[in-house]
């Protein structure tokens, strides 16, 4: 029996594999070492100055007012606006003077909000430009020689139109 000798057979092209692996493996080495430096350089300071550091805000103080419930004009059929809410001020002494005076302030209220029509109460836009006008009427002084109240807002958590 006769033997064929065997053909070598053609060697795959192994040198341009590696060469592109190792290019690529220093490609990735190179960007992540910059990358690295960048980050720990001046340009990507994380530290924040010290006088930015945030203000703690003020604790808020709110005056809650007993609910009222007060007949809006329509025209027809009766109709009310029942309504809670809570008066936001700036400190203590005026908190004092809003419950100090508190007969008078929900007397303008009720003035206020009885003048209203019941369709002028129903927007979210409504409402905010009531609270404003509530916050107004409310800061005027209680006398000629009184300064005025320090309500910086009106929150309401109830608002009822029937």
């Amino acid at each position: 029996m006769a033997t064929s000798p065997s053909l070598p057979t053609p060697a795959a092209p192994r040198s341009s594999k590696l060469l592109i692996g190792l290019l690529a493996l220093t490609s990735l080495a190179a960007l992540a070492g910059g990358g690295f430096a960048l980050s720990r350089s001046s340009l990507f300071a994380h530290e924040a100055p010290a006088a930015a550091a945030p203000k703690a805000m003020p604790k808020p103080i709110f005056v809650t007012l007993e609910p009222l419930t007060v007949n809006v004009q329509s025209e027809g059929r009766s109709r009310f606006l029942h309504v809670g809410m809570a008066l936001k001020v700036n400190d203590e002494q005026a908190k004092a003077q809003l419950v100090e005076f508190m007969p008078e302030l929900r007397s303008r209220l009720l003035l206020l909000l009885s003048n209203r029509q019941p369709e002028t109460l129903l927007s979210t836009q409504d409402k905010a430009k009531l609270a404003e006008e509530i916050r107004t009427e409310l800061n005027r002084p209680l006398s000629a020689e009184a300064p005025p109240q320090a309500i910086a807002g009106v929150s309401f958590n109830t608002f009822v139109v029937q």
